[in-house]
């Protein structure tokens, strides 16, 4: 069966188009297509809690191109999820009848506990299934999810409304690393105290645009290579480093990055911030220095994917 997942989230619209394979063992995707547009939706949705008409039309010229894509690939089904940016804005209503008379099916606005839980879905394929408990990062634009599991699923997940637009507008005069900024980052990550228990995990993996870019960093790329940096083993010494690399550049060094999506160049520095705090929050919250990070290339799209699978069966 060939399915669609869309991923519509506050920087970023996402398309996987793949082939779902289903046997005892599980279901497994074969890609057919992945692509990506930076819309930037949320643009303006946290100081106005509305979305920007600009912004509106951006993601649905993407929507159209991926109808049309998805014709082109005779997909069977499609699910359209929409996250953090969606369930902020007032004017949501237009945003959902708009998508729909598009691509035929409506946008759903998922919860920050389902994002949570499609992203560790979706990550599941660098899972080492030998070891305890993983952590699973899913850092966006709007919001951060946070879901513990192990090789039988999820165990407890949370949404924390940060990410790397928001850090961006709310910050960004006065500095994304002024104490407001890292006061207001670090509030945020105590809201897992008591919600989510890392205390036994042995692995972190991180998903999304800014975990990965700073991956490429941290690895030295030239330029964005999918096969090296998915699965990439990283100490949360080379993680810091890269973080620091970022946060010197100017936009113009930024933008010459070779690995560097043009969308990003704007919003990386606070997604830098946001790391090195998240590492700060863990090495306290777990008592261990030694942790593993695990970049993945499978997150959340993956999992909205799969479940497109799953409700036609």
């Amino acid at each position: 069966m060939r399915v669609a997942g869309i991923d519509c989230g506050t920087n970023s619209i996402r398309l996987l188009i793949a082939d779902v394979h289903t046997d005892e063992s599980g279901t497994t995707l074969s890609d057919v297509l992945r692509t990506m547009k930076i819309v930037r939706l949320g643009q303006g949705v946290d100081a106005t809690g509305a979305f920007a008409p600009e912004a509106l039309e951006r993601t649905f010229a993407a929507a159209r191109e991926y109808k049309a894509l998805c014709e082109e690939h005779q997909v069977e089904a499609i699910r359209f999820a929409a996250t953090s940016a969606a369930r902020d804005a007032s004017n949501r209503e237009l945003f959902i009848s708009t998508i729909t008379s598009i691509l035929g099916v409506a946008p759903e606005i998922i919860s920050g506990d389902e994002e949570a839980k499609l992203s560790f879905s979706g990550a599941a394929s660098v899972l080492d299934s030998q070891r305890g408990q993983s952590l699973v990062i899913d850092l966006g634009g709007g919001s951060t999810e946070f879901v513990v599991g192990d090789a039988g699923g999820p165990i407890a997940a949370k949404s924390l409304d940060m990410g790397c637009v928001r850090v961006t507008e709310r910050f960004h005069l006065e500095g994304l690393r002024s104490p407001k900024s890292l006061e207001f980052i670090d509030a945020t990550l105590h809201e897992l105290d008591g919600a989510v228990d890392v205390s036994q995990v042995e692995e972190v993996i991180l998903v999304a645009g800014t975990f990965t870019t700073l991956t490429a960093q941290a690895l030295g790329l030239k330029d964005y290579d999918s096969s090296k940096i998915h699965g990439a083993r990283l100490s949360f010494e080379q993680m810091r480093q890269a973080t620091a690399s970022m946060l010197s550049y100017s936009r113009e060094q930024r933008l010459a990055l070779g690995f560097m999506h043009p969308g990003r160049v704007d919003v990386i520095q606070a997604g830098a911030v946001i790391v090195e705090r998240i590492l700060n929050y863990l090495e306290v919250a777990t008592g261990k220095h030694n942790l593993v990070l695990v970049a993945s290339e499978h997150d959340i799209l993956d999992g909205i994917a799969a479940s497109a699978a799953q409700r036609s069966q």
